[in-house]
């Protein structure tokens, strides 16, 4: 499967994915984007994500990253 199509999955199911299918392709698509600035600061954002306790909190944050979903698209 392609990471586009995995991307479009997870957007139409955000609520329903687990938050390692989302840190999982975040980390795939995390070279995609131009910006050395924008790589480092999603590293450190899904850094955060992996030291997480219980899965809520995960969610909570992987939310906040959706937009790096959206943008990964339009950059297609």
């Amino acid at each position: 499967m392609s990471l586009e199509t995995k991307t479009k999955e997870i957007l139409a199911d955000f609520n329903g994915a687990s938050s390692a299918d989302i840190l999982d392709l975040l980390n795939q698509i995390q070279s995609s984007f131009k910006s050395q600035i924008t790589r480092d600061y999603l590293k450190g954002k899904l850094d955060s994500v992996s030291s997480a306790v219980d899965e809520e909190e995960k969610k909570k944050i992987c939310k906040n990253l959706k937009p790096y979903l959206d943008w990964y698209l339009q950059g297609l």
